[in-house]
């Protein structure tokens, strides 16, 4: 069964004796016999497509079907197209880590908040550091004031086993 079973019934299909008839132009015919209209269609080297089958009289329209559906299948190409798709991206820390290491990392999340990404910035703890979270949940302090202008966290710092994590949303 192809898009043209689905959607519409063309021609042959229609089983109403009168229709109502509208032109290729949006043209109204008003309420015409089925042979006519499909004599219409057939003058125009057009089909006769049933638009609102529900109706009494059903609705039909002279179109060129296949034109039709290129044109609908060009529409949603073009809004996938449009469609920005945001990714979580996401970055580790540990509470070791050093101050160049910190500087680079931010800047990767500062890059992926002005590409409208999510970023899930997270400290892992090994072994014992667990004991010092104060030092993880800092880290995320820290980070959540420098970056205010670029993005906002979008709910307080989570511990989660030996992960303490938060995500940040572009402003």
């Amino acid at each position: 069964m192809d898009i043209r079973e689905k959607r519409y019934r063309i021609n042959y299909r229609i089983k109403a004796p009168k229709v109502r008839l509208i032109g290729e132009d949006g043209k109204q015919y008003g309420i015409v016999d089925r042979n006519k209209a499909l004599d219409i269609a057939r003058e125009k080297n057009l089909d006769l497509v049933e638009i609102v089958p529900n109706a009494s009289p059903p609705v039909c329209r002279l179109m060129d079907f296949k034109r039709f559906l290129y044109e609908q299948k060009k529409k949603q190409k073009e809004l996938r197209k449009k469609q920005r798709q945001s990714e979580q991206k996401e970055i580790r820390f540990t509470p070791e880590i050093s101050e160049h290491d910190y500087k680079f990392k931010k800047k990767h999340i500062e890059n992926f908040l002005k590409e409208g990404h999510r970023v899930k910035v997270t400290v892992m703890f090994k072994g014992r550091e667990i004991v010092h979270k104060e030092r993880g949940y800092r880290i995320l302090e820290r980070l959540t004031k420098e970056l205010v202008d670029i993005g906002k966290a979008e709910r307080a710092p989570k511990l989660e086993g030996k992960r303490l994590s938060v995500t940040f949303i572009p402003v």
